[in-house]
């Protein structure tokens, strides 16, 4: 089998891996919920390709990302839910419906102003289709926080729950009382840790976490940014420590700690020269 520019040579892989008997052991393993993870992870190395304007990295991260839609929609066609094509004719359509002021005949265009709340009134309307789709339960309740996607990465569903309470006005008016609520949650860790409850640890973490989320919402950082840019500087901090370790004949296992602290201090220290 050759390399093609043609969706369908891809579907026709997937489907040969996913072949018994003939097909690859470790794809005939795999099921929808062992696969997502890598499909997140995936979506995520579009966004840091992106991030540093790698484009030969874009492309290729974009197949990756590409294959794993090709291989949920085989899986899902295994099981007669339904195919690829389906997919893309879903989507499709959705886009077709959300911009009426593009695909409308010629005298059913949207003026540019009128663009923002037909978009939002389609999705509020295909919203409403699905949930007539889904099984109703007994007893549900309709929560203002039910849009708010759970599949979403967890701290950026932390923002948008929060932003989401925001509009009736369960919300902070000051960063500072932020900062309050961070202390607090930093004393609860603090006697989680003299009472040894490691599930008490593992829920005030979690509420520092979403503390943390709430301060980046308020002083309009987003998170998850400011989480690549610190895991970044950690890179390059740690980076010199090797470095420096190595100038001198030493290993990182042999290194002290106070011999690291004091390269990690010198890290920052050139940082601020720049």
């Amino acid at each position: 089998m050759t390399p093609s520019r043609d969706i369908s040579r891809l579907i026709e892989i997937m489907a040969q891996l996913r072949t018994p008997v003939t097909g690859c052991p470790w794809d005939l393993e795999q099921n929808f919920s062992t696969i997502a993870p890598y499909t997140i992870e995936e979506a995520y190395e579009v966004a840091d390709a992106i991030a540093r304007s790698d484009f030969d990295d874009l492309k290729d991260e974009l197949g990756d990302l590409l294959l794993q839609v090709v291989y949920h929609a085989r899986m899902a066609e295994e099981e007669k839910a339904f195919a690829f094509g389906d997919v893309v004719e879903a989507i499709t359509r959705k886009m077709i419906r959300r911009h009426p002021h593009v695909f409308a005949d010629k005298d059913g265009n949207i003026a540019p102003a009128g663009v923002k709340s037909a978009w939002e009134r389609i999705k509020v309307e295909e919203k409403a289709e699905r949930a007539a789709r889904r099984p109703q339960h007994a007893n549900e309740h309709s929560s203002l926080l039910s849009g708010v996607k759970a599949g979403l990465p967890a701290l950026t569903r932390a923002m948008e729950l929060q932003k989401k309470a925001s509009t009736v006005g369960f919300d902070w008016n000051d960063p500072r009382l932020v900062l309050q609520k961070i202390r607090e949650e930093c004393d609860e860790i603090e006697a989680a840790l003299d009472r040894d409850d490691m599930e008490e640890l593992a829920d005030e973490t979690g509420d520092l976490l979403f503390a943390l989320v709430n301060l980046a919402r308020h002083v309009h950082v987003d998170p998850e940014m400011a989480l690549r840019r610190a895991n970044a500087k950690f890179e390059r901090r740690f980076a010199h420590i090797e470095q420096a370790l190595a100038a001198r004949g030493r290993s990182l296992d042999k290194a002290t700690l106070d011999e690291m602290d004091a390269l990690w201090n010198e890290a920052k220290e050139k940082e601020r020269d720049l």
